[in-house]
């Protein structure tokens, strides 16, 4: 700030006896003037002002980068975009994506029963050395929920582990498995029930467990959200999605059946 009322914009300058040499930012070269005609009280305070205003600047970048960092968790957790113009519901389970439509696919639980036909040749052998065999199955030939599509892809979204609420999805993994391990199963119908894995076992000891899988690939694309898509289409019949745990499968499953096509109209 000069004491005529002009003033020079300088980038950097310094004083050196009675003169003042500044880079000039008009015209991108040093120069000098005698530090006599320089208003040293204005071009502190305005020195001062323009630090304000700096330090303003930088803290409203700093909020607004915080607002879209808050902005960009909220629409990840909660508003997660699985198609064009369609959205994955908040709240954790799992989900059917098929087209345009997402369907809430309920938790059942399944159940634990010995095999009759493997227990009346275990009894009738002499010298039982036939494995004992249990049944994990579902009751119930078919799930009330259906699709008629065979493409299907599924999300499953996870409570996050600092929540302080209760969780359906159990959380323990087996060994070098970060996130969830989930079979797609096609389950068998015998009479009255859907049946999902056979466990041999001898001597109370796990030897054998048979289970139809279909394969299914796994990433994961948000903070606790997992997609799972088929290798397959599949073909009309009745399924279930499983956790595997450490200690075996996860009896409260995902069930769904599949249909011919043009059966059943996509579930809203």
């Amino acid at each position: 700030m000069l004491k005529d009322g002009g003033f020079q914009l300088v980038r950097s300058y310094e004083r050196k006896g009675d003169r003042v040499r500044y880079y000039s930012v008009e015209r991108g070269d040093w120069e000098e003037i005698p530090s006599a005609m320089v208003d040293w009280d204005a071009t502190k305070k305005a020195e001062a002002d323009a630090a304000r205003a700096d330090e303003a600047l930088v803290s409203k970048v700093h909020t607004q980068e915080e607002a879209t960092k808050m902005e960009t968790v909220l629409d990840v957790d909660a508003s997660l975009q699985v198609a064009p113009g369609v959205f994955l519901p908040p709240g954790e389970g799992m989900f059917a994506v098929d087209g345009k439509f997402v369907t809430p696919i309920p938790q059942v639980d399944s159940e634990v029963k010995n095999d009759r036909v493997n227990t009346i040749k275990r009894v009738l052998t002499p010298i039982p050395i036939i494995a004992a065999k249990q049944n994990v199955v579902i009751p119930g030939p078919k799930a009330k929920l259906r699709f008629n599509a065979q493409n299907l892809e599924f999300y499953l979204r996870e409570a996050p582990p600092d929540a302080d609420v209760p969780s359906t999805i159990e959380r323990s993994r087996r060994p070098g498995v970060s996130g969830p391990e989930v079979e797609l199963i096609r389950a068998t119908v015998k009479g009255n029930k859907r049946l999902l894995e056979s466990v041999r076992s001898m001597f109370g000891e796990k030897v054998g467990q048979e289970r139809n899988t279909v394969s299914i690939q796994q990433w994961e694309i948000a903070r606790t959200v997992y997609r799972f898509t088929l290798s397959e289409p599949l073909t009309p019949g009745e399924y279930a999605l499983a956790e595997i745990l450490p200690d075996g499968m996860n009896l409260f499953v995902w069930d769904f059946g599949i249909d011919g096509a043009g059966s059943v109209k996509p579930a809203k």
